[in-house]
């Protein structure tokens, strides 16, 4: 049983099987097999965003079908069976899952439908390129970036395997969700 996170070799791949049995306060995230420590507590202007984006959300999926999580949830990006095959295990800030055949007692066992994660100054890199990528490559629907500096979210749509900047929104503009149909969000209630 690895109990610090020192006992860990971080140039060796692991699984999510690995994972599983690590019992250290340090959060972490697996990247193809590789260890990467997630950032610090998030700033109160994050979890103000998260949480005004969660309020903005989770009246409209009352007796729906999709479902709203938010970190820590462990999302075991490509769909396996042996927790071994899984390699890649993220905690986006906020997701949403429509296919309830994907959840499980531990977290989410495949792409999620969209995907929003909130900048901070620590994991710009990570959310910009690697996780943009990862979900990409995963077949995520729908993937926001929010810019809290910014007031600013991008809006990334899959469309053959590749994402395309739909738009990005600032100030007070709607968002109209494309993955999930009539829902919309008021950057206002979110930003201000």
């Amino acid at each position: 049983m690895i109990t610090d996170i020192n006992q860990l070799d971080f140039s060796k791949q692991y699984s999510y099987a690995d994972y599983l049995a690590w019992w250290f306060d340090e959060r972490v995230e697996l990247v193809k097999g590789y260890i990467r420590k997630m950032s610090p507590a998030p700033t109160k202007r994050h979890q103000t965003i998260g949480l005004k984006l969660l309020g903005a959300l989770i009246p409209y999926f009352k007796n729906k079908k999709c479902q709203i999580f938010y970190a820590p949830f462990d999302v075991r990006l490509t769909r396996t069976i042996d927790d071994k095959d899984a390699i890649t295990v993220v905690q986006p800030d906020i997701m949403i899952v429509c296919d309830p055949d994907m959840l499980d007692e531990r977290g989410c066992n495949g792409p999620p439908d969209m995907i929003i994660e909130i900048l901070s100054e620590s994991n710009r890199k990570h959310d910009l390129v690697t996780k943009y990528n990862l979900y990409e490559e995963a077949g995520v629907s729908e993937y926001w970036v929010v810019f809290p500096a910014d007031d600013m979210i991008e809006v990334y749509l899959l469309e053959n395997g590749k994402y395309k900047l739909d738009k990005r929104y600032i100030e007070d503009e709607i968002i109209n969700v494309k993955t999930i149909e009539g829902l919309q969000i008021n950057l206002t209630d979110i930003f201000y």
